[in-house]
């Protein structure tokens, strides 16, 4: 269900790799011919142009691009060209950081990709940083938020689609205990969110919202301005249905007065390969217009190029 537009038929990367090179000579950096390359390799792809650019030319891609590039366009092409393992554990870092915190990415990055692939940012993260997600989620966070974040981070969730559903009952049935006795830190809503399967978790919602007459985020909207009850809601909406989740990121991040471009280049250049096509259904359906319309009008130049390239949209 990605949008990213990959050529039937690609060039080496030997070709991709020269040509790229070509765009950083002469007078100015040919940023046209950069999107027209990058903005239609899948990770692989992009993954060898790296290897065989450092080989013919001894220089690192990401670093000539940063140094070729600025501004918002050079975030989302080089956020974009980083591995997704690679990009996902510099931006949970980066949600550690003093001054980039982010309780909101860190749940993201836990709660939207496959065991597998959290699995590979810890590795990712480990070679990077030499130490691990896990001591840096707890380090830089407290109280509720730390005990929800580590084991989400450290979660290694079971894949398939095997459902128990005497244990979906009462599992539902605890956490509406829990949730009316206002304990939502409670350490038996903290397991049951940061271990059970996906398809585990929507079956014990599902029976939560049949058994008790309402859905669980709408128990968890008791008080509107907690920090933790947000971040708790985002937590189940991102595991159960993630297009909603990125739907309403980015439509806040568009309509918001300025930009958000730092959500929007993250949510394109995560997604663009995963679930793009969903989110953009989700996106036409909540706003009664297309995703590439409205960041069309809110951006500009080669970033608004290189955005509408990642999300499918015609020759972009």
């Amino acid at each position: 269900m990605a949008s990213l537009k990959v050529p039937a038929s690609v060039p080496p990367p030997q070709e991709d790799a020269e040509q790229l090179n070509k765009a950083f000579k002469g007078w100015g950096t040919n940023e046209g011919l950069i999107i027209s390359i990058l903005a239609h390799r899948n990770a692989a792809q992009r993954n060898l142009i790296r290897q065989v650019y450092a080989e013919a030319y001894g220089q690192d891609l990401l670093k000539d691009l940063d140094k070729e590039l600025s501004n918002d366009f050079e975030r989302v092409v080089l956020v974009w060209t980083l591995d997704p393992a690679e990009r996902d554990a510099y931006l949970a870092n980066e949600a550690t950081k003093r001054f980039t915190s982010s309780n909101w990415v860190l749940m993201e990055i836990a709660c939207s990709r496959s065991s597998h692939d959290l699995f590979k940012v810890r590795q990712a993260y480990h070679a990077r940083y030499k130490k691990s997600l896990e001591e840096d989620v707890a380090y830089h966070t407290t109280g509720d938020f730390r005990k929800l974040l580590v084991p989400l981070v450290s979660a290694f969730r079971y894949e398939g689609e095997e459902v128990n559903t005497m244990l979906a009952k009462s599992e539902a049935k605890i956490l509406h205990e829990k949730i009316s006795d206002k304990a939502y830190s409670d350490d038996e809503i903290i397991r049951i969110l940061t271990t059970r399967s996906k398809a585990q978790l929507n079956a014990t919602l599902n029976h939560y919202n049949n058994a008790f007459g309402n859905a669980i985020n709408k128990n968890l909207k008791e008080d509107a301005d907690n920090e933790f009850l947000k971040l708790l809601r985002a937590t189940i909406k991102c595991l159960t249905y993630p297009e909603k989740y990125f739907e309403k990121l980015l439509r806040l991040a568009i309509k918001k007065i300025g930009t958000d471009e730092w959500a929007l280049t993250r949510v394109v250049a995560t997604r663009a390969e995963v679930d793009m096509e969903r989110i953009k259904e989700e996106y036409r359906r909540r706003n009664s217009v297309t995703l590439d319309h409205d960041i069309a009008g809110e951006t500009a130049g080669d970033y608004e190029r290189m955005l509408l390239a990642l999300i499918g949209h015609g020759d972009a």
